[in-house]
């Protein structure tokens, strides 16, 4: 919590400060205004060439919304910490994993791992589809795939002196993607596939 309330007098200064360069202001909104606004947005879909292109035709304004989620945000404070401490833990955990289950569909890993399970003449029209060799597609996602879990038994391994070295595994993706992958897997391929 000191860490939480010392951020309170540095932003109006760290603002000041972006303010004099013309830098967007520091701010504790959350990342759900953009999804509010996308909700409130009418969306045509196109496919051009099998790339799926999102239009938007109308979006609807108010501040009403925005305000009184706000509002209530900033109201939460006032909950701490009898009626917030009377929620479950495994509710929390539930709202995460829904959470993140929710926003699995706009990763292209994800979309990549569905692939290797549907047949090939099931396969949306996603542009690497078009450009590059199934079994090319499917390499490429095993080799994330090694890597993911990689830095999963590191940042999730038991022993602390493991855990320190996650910023190196993470610094080690680079050369393996300059590097590695370059060896293994053609070059227009990739671009494709990294696009």
């Amino acid at each position: 919590s000191s860490g939480i309330n010392a951020e309170w007098p540095l932003r109006p200064g760290i603002n000041a400060t972006l303010s004099l360069f013309g830098l967007p202001w520091v701010h504790g909104a959350l990342p759900h205004s953009p999804l509010h606004v996308r909700a409130l947005a009418d969306i045509e879909e196109h496919v051009d060439n099998g790339h799926l292109t999102e239009t938007i035709v109308y979006v609807r304004e108010t501040r009403l919304t925005t305000l009184v989620s706000h509002i209530m945000i900033g109201a939460s404070i006032f909950m701490i910490p009898y009626p917030l401490n009377l929620i479950p833990i495994p509710v929390l955990y539930g709202l995460f994993l829904f959470l993140s289950f929710t926003s699995l569909g706009e990763f292209q890993m994800w979309e990549r791992l569905v692939l290797i399970f549907t047949e090939q003449n099931l396969y949306p029209p996603i542009h690497y589809v078009r450009k590059v060799p199934q079994k090319i597609i499917h390499c490429f996602t095993l080799l994330q795939l090694l890597q993911l879990l990689a830095l999963c038994a590191v940042s999730f391994g038991g022993s602390a002196y493991l855990k320190m070295f996650f910023p190196f595994c993470i610094i080690l993706l680079l050369p393996i993607r300059e590097k590695l992958l370059p060896k293994m897997i053609s070059d227009r391929f990739l671009s494709a596939l990294d696009g």
